[in-house]
């Protein structure tokens, strides 16, 4: 017994003095998944999570000390089909380059909200899915052409073909999407559903034109399978309270059908009259996404650290921020291997610095709330390597290195003629 006991304390020990590949070092760890919150390193190594805990060694060592340590995020609700050419459109021009707004804002899994329909999935995932370094995940669009337009009036819709594309590139496709159906009938929500049946995955709705034929609460309460998505949760149509400020119950009524609410911000679907009581009186939300495209980030919507900001700023706890904009979305589209820092999963990592001070945040009809704490992205590594990292901290002293680093020997000259 003795042995065995003199054993096990040897291998922790030597299991705390490996070398990983790199660390981050005396960080305040926030893993949801695994009820996580305090200060500890993280080991990666080999593009895994190696360990967390404390007293980790690592061939590069990134002091993490004052900053909170996260999954990187997942964000539910992203428009990145920025290369189809369509004018003024989110499967077009309106949508975003998804490295150059993903890394820089802590986000490593990007899911696109049905910008492509089944007409135009497979251009979009050669085009921008296979190629992006981003991790990029996407919606498929039961209307055929997906959101070249504002206005599908007439119905494209092919659940079968949606279906099959789903599971042709069950690598990329987590749902099924319908977005702003103007027609007074239920058309496009139930052909999106048949979809999702058929394939096996979540719908997500943006009901985009609330109509007294197809009214929101029906749409939560009896139409939304357990699982499937209602986005723009706090978009000003939806009916929060009644004339007391009290939550409607059709709300609390739909979320223990299971049905899942994201935020979806966007550049027009966010207002604090539904969102500050929402909060106050615990309906969170599931998700938290930024439906971003090129006006919602140049507007109030801003990105994902500002998205998750405002509702710390309302009063959600900054563990419920993390885990609803990571663990929380990876399980409902799906990929549990994501939004989380266990030992093997997929070295994912977003470092924060959380701002102390006077900051103000706006929705999208221009009013505004104050708050005193501001989440900024420091650093991110997706699949263990170092993709962004805003103050240098993995950057070694320059005097301490060889003074010819950075030249290829034999091919840069480096010396000028006497």
């Amino acid at each position: 017994m003795r042995f065995v006991l003199t054993l096990a304390l040897f291998s922790a020990a030597g299991w705390s003095q490996t070398a990983y590949d790199l660390v981050l070092k005396g960080g305040h760890v926030i893993d949801p998944k695994n009820n996580i919150d305090g200060v500890m390193d993280v080991a990666v190594s080999g593009g895994k999570i190696a360990a967390v805990g404390p007293n980790l060694q690592g061939k590069t060592m990134v002091d993490a000390a004052g900053l909170y340590v996260t999954p990187g995020l997942v964000d539910l609700h992203t428009h990145v089909y920025f290369n189809a050419g369509n004018p003024d459109a989110w499967a077009g021009d309106n949508s975003v380059q998804p490295d150059a707004f993903s890394f820089r804002t802590g986000t490593t899994t990007m899911v696109d909200a049905g910008s492509a329909g089944w007409r135009n999935f497979e251009a979009f995932y050669a085009g921008v899915i296979a190629r992006a370094r981003t991790r990029v995940l996407a919606f498929i669009n039961i209307a055929g052409l997906g959101m070249i337009t504002d206005a599908v009036e007439q119905a494209d819709f092919n659940a079968a073909e949606v279906a099959r594309l789903a599971r042709k590139y069950k690598d990329a496709v987590v749902g099924v999407k319908t977005a702003h159906y103007q027609k007074p009938d239920w058309e496009s929500v139930d052909s999106a559903i048949q979809a999702g049946k058929l394939a096996g995955i979540p719908i997500m709705v943006d009901f985009g034109y609330f109509l007294k034929e197809r009214p929101y609460w029906q749409l939560v309460t009896q139409r939304l399978r357990p699982g499937d998505i209602t986005t723009h949760m706090y978009r000003a149509p939806v009916p929060y309270v009644d004339e007391d400020g009290k939550l409607y119950s059709y709300l609390n009524e739909a979320r223990r059908r299971g049905v899942i609410f994201d935020v979806g911000h966007g550049g027009g679907s966010f207002v604090m009259r539904n969102a500050v009581p929402a909060v106050a009186q615990g309906f969170y939300p599931d998700s938290i996404s930024t439906d971003l495209h090129t006006g919602s980030m140049n507007g109030a919507m801003i990105d994902m650290p500002t998205t998750m900001s405002k509702l710390l700023a309302m009063g959600m706890p900054l563990q419920k921020v993390i885990e609803a904009s990571t663990w929380k979305p990876a399980r409902v589209i799906q990929r549990e291997e994501l939004g989380h820092l266990t030992a093997g999963a997929v070295a994912d990592v977003a470092v924060w610095n959380l701002m102390r001070g006077d900051f103000g945040f706006a929705d999208a009809a221009g009013a505004g709330v104050k708050g005193n704490q501001r989440l900024f992205c420091e650093l991110t590594l997706k699949d263990g390597r170092v993709v962004w990292d805003w103050n240098g901290r993995r950057a070694a002293d320059y005097k301490t290195l060889d003074p010819t680093y950075g030249i290829r020997p034999g091919i840069d000259e480096i010396v000028p003629p006497k």
